[in-house]
């Protein structure tokens, strides 16, 4: 496999929702109980009563600027969104400002222009400090690759949601091997490893896709194949309902979500 290697410092900083009463609700997980069983598994889809990931306290993995390998492609250089577009095609409106991006006002999401198969992609995002909200209103966001697999990004420090949907999950399929999360306001990294799926000329898959994340230096999906989208592709209710491949080029974009 020829890896391509994307470095990229990002910042997400949507305020989430927030409780109407203007409380914040952490005694009750978000969740539900009534959606189909995760195949080979015990829980529901997004199950709030699967056993919380371990908390482990990470260590320091921030970059302070330093430079990228020499064989990276710089995303997001922190001066200007040009590898970046809106998911229409057209110019991300993202704000960008001392060095790092953040999330416009009903800006969407935004995409890269370009496309690669198999390859390294390191990420630096930080949350809403102070935090609000609760669940899944806490910082959400998430690394999409292809429109497709998502890798979770929310604020999970000493926050509970269902597993399937904390930090670092592969959303709605595999809950993070431990929380690694740090808290609100602070720089966090993801680097993963992803392989493209495959199909054969007939249209039969023969190989998944297949990812590793390394959350602040922390292992927290070792080679997980997905059991197929994570993010609505060819389902009904795209939350509520079992993933399904659908086929396509192994050549992939990266997006970065906005809710």
């Amino acid at each position: 496999m020829k890896a391509l290697l994307l470095c990229l410092a990002v910042a997400l900083l949507r305020l989430p929702a927030f409780a109407a009463d203007g409380t914040n609700r952490t005694e009750q997980i978000d969740g539900f109980r009534n959606t189909p069983m995760l195949p080979g598994s015990q829980w529901h889809l997004h199950d709030p009563d699967r056993p919380q990931p371990r908390v482990v306290t990470p260590g320091a993995t921030f970059s302070q600027n330093a430079p990228a390998p020499s064989d990276a492609e710089v995303l997001f250089d922190g001066k200007d969104l040009s590898k970046w577009q809106n998911n229409q095609g057209n110019e991300a409106t993202w704000k960008v400002q001392d060095g790092y991006v953040e999330t416009a006002p009903r800006g969407g999401g935004i995409r890269t222009r370009g496309k690669w198969a198999d390859f390294q992609l390191h990420v630096e995002f930080a949350s809403p400090n102070p935090a609000r909200g609760s669940g899944q209103g806490r910082g959400n966001s998430g690394i999409l690759i292809n429109g497709m697999y998502e890798v979770q990004v929310l604020d999970s420090h000493e926050a509970k949601t269902y597993p399937d949907g904390q930090c670092a999950a592969i959303y709605g399929q595999s809950p993070p091997l431990v929380n690694a999360s740090k808290p609100p306001g602070e720089w966090q990294s993801y680097d993963l490893i992803f392989e493209s799926p495959r199909w054969s000329e007939q249209g039969e898959l023969i190989k998944k896709a297949i990812v590793t994340v390394i959350h602040n230096g922390v292992v927290v999906q070792n080679r997980y194949e997905f059991t197929g989208s994570t993010d609505g592709i060819s389902r009904e209710v795209p939350w509520k309902t079992l993933a399904k491949y659908t086929r396509h080029a192994p050549e992939v974009f990266i997006e970065l979500q906005d809710h």
